[in-house]
Formats: C-alpha cells, sequence, structure tokens
C-alpha cells in the first residue's frame, strides 16, 4: 500500500513539475527574439512562479520514497533513481543558471547591459530542465510493473499458461 502511495505522489508531483518547466519551453522560440522592452514586458508573466518550488520539493521527497520502497526490485529501483536524479539535475540547473540571472535581474524587473547573454542563459536553463522534468516523468512510467519495461519472465509465465489452455 505504501509504495502505490509514493508511486502516486511521484507521478502527481513529476506532472506538476513538468507543466512549468514544458510552459517555459514551449514558449521560448516566440520570446527568445523579443527586444528588450517586449522581452522584460513578457517576464512578468512569472511573478509567483517561485511557489512552484514546492512541487519540486514533493516530486524530490515522493520520488525518493518510491526509490526507497523498491529498492529490492531492480526493475523499479533503477528507473526510480533516473527519475530522482532528473528531478535532482533540474534543481542543480536552476540554482547554476536561472538562479543568478534572476538575482542579477531582480527577477527581470530591470535589464542589465549584458541582458541578451543572461536571457540566453536563462531560457536554455528552462528549456534543459524542461527536458530533464520530461525524462523523470518517463522513467516513472518505466519505475511501474506493466509499464514502459515489463516483467519478461512474467509474460513468459502468462504466455506458457495460455499455451496449457489451448493444449486443454
Amino acid at each position: 500500500m505504501a509504495i502505490r502511495w509514493a508511486r502516486f505522489a511521484s507521478f502527481l508531483f513529476a506532472a506538476l513539475a513538468l507543466m512549468p518547466s514544458g510552459a517555459h519551453l514551449l514558449e521560448l522560440p516566440n520570446k527568445i527574439g523579443l527586444a528588450a522592452p517586449e522581452y522584460l514586458t513578457v517576464q512578468q508573466i512569472y511573478r509567483g512562479w517561485s511557489l512552484a518550488g514546492i512541487v519540486v520539493v514533493g516530486a524530490l521527497v515522493s520520488i525518493a520514497t518510491l526509490a526507497y520502497l523498491v529498492r529490492r526490485d531492480r526493475a523499479q529501483f533503477v528507473p526510480a533513481m533516473i527519475a530522482l536524479l532528473c528531478v535532482a539535475g533540474t534543481q542543480a540547473i536552476f540554482w547554476t543558471l536561472n538562479y543568478p540571472v534572476n538575482h542579477e535581474t531582480q527577477n527581470w524587473t530591470t535589464l542589465p547591459a549584458n541582458w541578451e547573454a543572461l536571457r540566453q542563459r536563462w531560457e536554455v536553463g528552462h528549456a534543459i530542465s524542461a527536458a530533464l522534468s520530461l525524462g523523470a516523468f518517463v522513467a516513472l512510467i518505466a519505475a511501474t510493473p506493466g509499464g514502459a519495461a515489463p516483467d519478461l519472465r512474467a509474460r513468459q509465465r502468462l504466455d506458457r499458461l495460455e499455451l496449457e489452455e489451448v493444449e486443454s
């Protein structure tokens, strides 16, 4: 029962974490070429998005819990650990690429002289995070029994049962 709840929470938080990072990725082509005043205006839509950090903490905790609970089942443990590393990777990217830019631009309320280089760094950081968030979600699917990586022995047993029914 604990594994089921940990898996549910992992999927929920991973999906919620994928939403803002996916939004960043999808809007990138339309934003990357904006002139300074337009870019600064558009960046204001992110006010309050720092609360999304709560979702990332939930993803880290729930996926770590899931990995611990399935640690004896390699088919579930390895993809769960990959998911955990992907979510942790989003944090490494945020704190090394995005946060320093947020600080330097005062959360995009001012544009320093090197704002275009900062914009590039900020957008690339969010694109990488989106890819990692998607990777985490896909890894969680693979960590699910009967998910993307089905147990071949279980399939062979089922095939034998079907064959025995036909022979009977």
